[in-house]
C-alpha cells in the first residue's frame, strides 16, 4: 500500500503574491429555543464566520499548521449558542472575541456576520399560542463584527424591508430631453425594498433598542413625510438616524424604485383616476446614498466586505 507524502512544500510563482486571505464557515443556520415555562421564544440566526491572520502558508505551501478548520467554526457557532445568543451584535462580538482568545497566535482578525429573521407568535382562536410561530415576511436583520488585532468594529443593518405608499409622493422638475417620456406627477405610488446599514462608533450600546428606533425612523419618514423623490426620502431617513443616535457615524442605503405605472384604460372606454397600476419588477431605479456624521469618515475596517452600492 503506497503512502501519501503530505510534507508542506512551497509552490513558487515568478509574478504572483498572496495579498489577502481568510477562511471560515458561511451561513450556519441556528435556531435557539428559550423555554420560559410553557411559553417558548425562538431566535433564528444565520451565522457566517471568517478568520484572518497567519494563513499564508496554507495557500503557498499546503501547510495546515495554522488552518483552523471551517468545521470547527461551525461547531463553535452551536456551542456559543448553548447559554444564549443575545442580540446579533452581541453574538458576533462573542464569537470574534472567543476566536482571538482561543488561537491568539493564529487569529489576528476576522469577520462575523449574524443575520436574524423574525417569527411572530401565532394568534389562534384562543389567543397567542405558547410555542407556535409564523415567519414575518422576507425582512432580515444583520450585524457584522470586524476585527483587526484588538480593534473591533460593528456595523448593523436590515434588508428586504418592503414598503409602499399610495400617495404623498411627487416627481417633478427634472430635466427633459429627446428620450424623456416619463410624465411629471404630484401624486404617485412610491414603493421600495429598503436595504440599510449603519456603522457604530461604540462596542457598548442598546443594540435592540437602537435597531428598533432605526427601523421606526425608516417607516415613519417614509410614511409621514411628503417625498419629492425617493432620494429625498433617503436623505430624510439617514440624516434623522444620525441626528437621533450619537452612537452611529455612517448610514448607507440602497432603495430600488419599485415602479408603479398608471394603466391607460382609454382603449376600453374607461378613465383611470389613479386607481389601477401596472407594478413593474424590472427594470427598476437603483438609488443609493452614504450619509456620514459631520467631521467623521467611514472606517475601512468596519466597512470591509459590507455592500458599498457603488
Amino acid at each position: 500500500m503506497s503512502t501519501v507524502d503530505t510534507t508542506p512544500r512551497e509552490l513558487p510563482s515568478e509574478h504572483a503574491q498572496l495579498r489577502t486571505a481568510s477562511h471560515g464557515k458561511a451561513e450556519v443556520h441556528l435556531v435557539r429555543v428559550e423555554r420560559e415555562g410553557p411559553v417558548h421564544h425562538i431566535s433564528d440566526y444565520t451565522v457566517s464566520s471568517a478568520i484572518r491572520g497567519d494563513l499564508d502558508r496554507i495557500y503557498t505551501h499546503g501547510d495546515n499548521a495554522t488552518c483552523v478548520p471551517t468545521d470547527t467554526q461551525k461547531n463553535l457557532t452551536f456551542s456559543l449558542a448553548r447559554d444564549g445568543v443575545g442580540t446579533p451584535e452581541e453574538f458576533g462580538l462573542k464569537f470574534g472575541r472567543f476566536m482571538a482568545a482561543e488561537w491568539p497566535q493564529i487569529v489576528t482578525g476576522g469577520r462575523w456576520q449574524v443575520m436574524k429573521v423574525e417569527w411572530d407568535r401565532i394568534v389562534g382562536d384562543q389567543g397567542p399560542h405558547d410555542f407556535s410561530f409564523v415567519r414575518r415576511g422576507k425582512e432580515e436583520r444583520h450585524a457584522v463584527v470586524q476585527a483587526d488585532g484588538g480593534d473591533l468594529r460593528v456595523v448593523a443593518g436590515l434588508k428586504e424591508l418592503t414598503v409602499l405608499k399610495s400617495s404623498g409622493s411627487a416627481f417633478v422638475g427634472y430635466p427633459k430631453g429627446t428620450y424623456t417620456t416619463l410624465p411629471e406627477t404630484t401624486d404617485r405610488i412610491m414603493s421600495t425594498d429598503v436595504s440599510a446599514w449603519w456603522e457604530y462608533n461604540t462596542l457598548e450600546a442598546d443594540w435592540d433598542g437602537i435597531f428598533a428606533s432605526v427601523r421606526h425612523i425608516i417607516l415613519a419618514e417614509f410614511a409621514e413625510r411628503f417625498s419629492m423623490a425617493l432620494q429625498n426620502t433617503m436623505w430624510a431617513i439617514s440624516s434623522r438616524i444620525i441626528d437621533t443616535h450619537p452612537e452611529i457615524n455612517t448610514v448607507r442605503m440602497q432603495c430600488p424604485n419599485n415602479h408603479h405605472f398608471v394603466v391607460d384604460l382609454e382603449p376600453f372606454g374607461q378613465d383611470n383616476p389613479n386607481v389601477v397600476f401596472y407594478a413593474a419588477d424590472r427594470p427598476f431605479g437603483d438609488i443609493t446614498a452614504e450619509v456620514v456624521r459631520t467631521g467623521t469618515t467611514p472606517s475601512d475596517l468596519a466597512w470591509g466586505t459590507i455592500p458599498s452600492f457603488s
